[in-house]
């Protein structure tokens, strides 16, 4: 009987640990990425250009770029930049946008590229998606994944520390874009990949279940592999469907009709709440409203300051950002005032936990 077997795209080197970033170059030279330093450094505000610094000596003749902005263009401009040179490796150091930026612009080029990252905002640390901003409007794009991923405690822990909670939203949202996998198996007969939606929920459900806080090292390194894993969850079946459900349709409409309303892993963590109630998902319901409010997140619409009737907008276009996606905003068509009937419902049960 033949041996049937699939090959899966997944980074050379993860390193979640304190002290991670000063072994970036052996691990550039070991893992023959880069043995003499000719890399492209690509940082962003903040902790990005004092790891640059920190790590240049061992980099040889890197040459340091700064990225900003998280736009199409911006991506675009430096992938322009990386043309000109001859370059091992893009190595991107920063947060999301960062990291996503650096990830399109080396594949444009087919150029390796490692992710460091300094925040645990969302899962871009290690998926082939990078999320920018093209005439307003946040787009995913395919990229490679990166072949390299260092995530320094150190540094996490001296970044925004709301963008790091941030983090625990879009991991728990895992579990209702599951649901809604499932949802579209059910009514669609759409396939559903065993192997993403285990790396997917393995991450979630460890940290959903974990008793630690941001302050404690245990559980960081937690929800840092856990946003790995729903990286390689999207590597594993092509598209980012076992991590973004409702939830990230809600998050996306929400961005398009309200911009800067929330970051990323806080809207993702209210919208998987909200579409885990439709479902009448009790259990999982009184999990994930516990987890968020334990960890100080947004549960309704009023802490991120949205009022109802934004809301129920925000829902009723929700379903616009992923046309070809089944969930259960899809499943229910509510008209503008169901959604408000089931809002208030919900904002009493969430108001009763």
């Amino acid at each position: 009987m033949p041996l049937l077997a699939r090959t899966v795209q997944a980074p050379l080197h993860i390193d979640v640990r304190r002290g991670a970033v000063a072994d970036l170059g052996r691990i550039l030279a070991d893992g023959r990425i880069s043995a003499g330093g000719d890399v492209a450094v690509v940082v962003g505000p903040g902790q990005g250009q004092l790891i640059a610094d920190l790590i240049r000596p061992s980099l040889g003749s890197a040459e340091v770029f700064t990225a900003a902005g998280g736009t199409l263009d911006a991506a675009m401009e430096l992938a322009a930049k990386l043309r000109s040179g001859h370059y091992d490796a893009v190595v991107g150091i920063g947060g999301g946008t960062t990291v996503d930026t650096a990830k399109y612009a080396a594949t444009r080029w087919a150029i390796p590229m490692v992710s460091v990252a300094t925040s645990l905002g969302n899962d871009g640390i290690a998926s082939p998606v990078a999320s920018l901003v093209n005439d307003g409007i946040k787009g995913s794009y395919g990229v490679q994944i990166p072949i390299a991923v260092l995530i320094d405690l150190d540094f996490v822990e001296n970044g925004p520390e709301r963008t790091n909670r941030g983090g625990i939203g879009d991991v728990i949202s895992n579990i209702s874009a599951l649901a809604d996998w499932e949802l579209a198996r059910q009514v669609r007969n759409e396939p559903v990949d065993g192997l993403a939606a285990s790396l997917a929920r393995m991450g979630a459900e460890a940290v959903l279940n974990h008793p630690g806080d941001m302050t404690d090292d245990g559980f960081v390194t937690v929800l840092a592999e856990a946003l790995i894993s729903s990286g390689l969850a999207m590597a594993v079946c092509g598209s980012s469907r076992p991590t973004s459900g409702g939830c990230h349709e809600i998050m996306h409409a929400t961005d398009s009709l309200y911009p800067n309303t929330a970051s990323h892993g806080e809207l993702a963590g209210l919208g998987a709440l909200f579409c885990t109630f439709l479902r009448g998902d009790d259990r999982r319901f009184a999990q994930m409203s516990d987890c968020l409010a334990r960890h100080q997140l947004p549960r309704t619409p009023a802490d991120v300051g949205l009022d109802a009737e934004q809301f129920v907008r925000i829902v009723e276009f929700a379903p616009r950002t992923r046309p070809d996606r089944y969930t259960i905003l899809e499943h229910l068509e509510m008209k503008p005032d169901e959604i408000a009937r089931r809002l208030a419902e919900y904002d009493d049960a969430v108001a009763a936990r």
